[in-house]
């Protein structure tokens, strides 16, 4: 296997196994829906004993760890954007951030996989917020209502029929842009680390190993930092984009 196989097989996603077929119908598991698969478990078998620990009042290092995590999510991302009607939405977003997180993390994980590297899983998260958007501004403003405030108030009526399509546009590309944003921010520092170890094999001397390592290693230390900060940057968007929603007169 040369340098190009190895760096295809760590980048693009491939199948593991098939599940048993229904109607003659046999889907494949590729490596990154186990990765999910994973992550949601993790996130299961992490929070539900925290949760019982904390209602029950025994306090330990883990739960004033996760309870300063979600007093976070909650005073600096989801209050100031939403207000008091993001305590509602609150259980979804500390879902968005801590499963996207363990998403990352996995990554960084000897034999494992970055789920959120894989634009179909980015894309899908995107969608959650989207139907979050339109589904929180129509249960705080009513259906009608929430479609007349798409387009500004104060235009001229032969200026609908062309603002109305662009504010629906701007509406799908707040999404898309959460999409490829984690993708390449994901995606991309596992190609830079790569390419440090390529290094090695394009120079063919020892004397550049010690260089490309240590560069890549300093790489996978930011990497930790960004699976920290995407998963931020995703809730926060989201936050800002459901709280235009919810509040269009701010």
């Amino acid at each position: 296997m040369n340098f190009t196989e190895i760096l295809e097989h760590h980048l693009l996603d491939h199948a593991y196994f098939r599940l048993p077929a229904v109607a003659g119908v046999s889907l494949p598991v590729s490596k990154h829906v186990v990765m999910l698969w994973i992550a949601g478990a993790l996130a299961v078998l992490f929070f539900v004993p925290v949760g019982l620990a904390a209602r029950a009042g025994r306090r330990n290092t883990v739960v004033g760890m996760v309870e300063a995590v979600a007093v976070f999510v909650r005073d600096e991302i989801v209050l100031p954007n939403l207000g008091e009607d993001g305590r509602r939405y609150l259980p979804y977003f500390l879902s968005l951030f801590f499963f996207i997180l363990f998403c990352n993390l996995l990554g960084m994980v000897p034999f494992g996989a970055t789920a959120t590297g894989n634009i179909a899983v980015t894309a899908a998260l995107a969608l959650t917020t989207f139907a979050m958007i339109n589904l929180a501004g129509m249960r705080a403003q009513g259906v009608g209502p929430y479609v007349k405030n798409l387009v500004p108030h104060g235009l001229p009526v032969w200026l609908l029929p062309l603002m109305f399509p662009i504010e629906i546009l701007g509406l799908v590309t707040k999404s898309f842009a959460l999409c490829i944003r984690l993708f390449a921010n994901m995606i991309a520092g596992h190609i830079v680390i790569l390419a440090f170890m390529a290094l090695i094999f394009l120079f063919g001397s020892v004397l550049v190993a010690p260089v490309s390592v240590a560069a890549a290693v300093g790489m996978d230390l930011l990497e930790i930092f960004v699976a920290f900060l995407q998963a931020y940057i995703f809730t926060l968007l989201s936050a800002i984009f459901i709280g235009a929603a919810v509040h269009p007169q701010h």
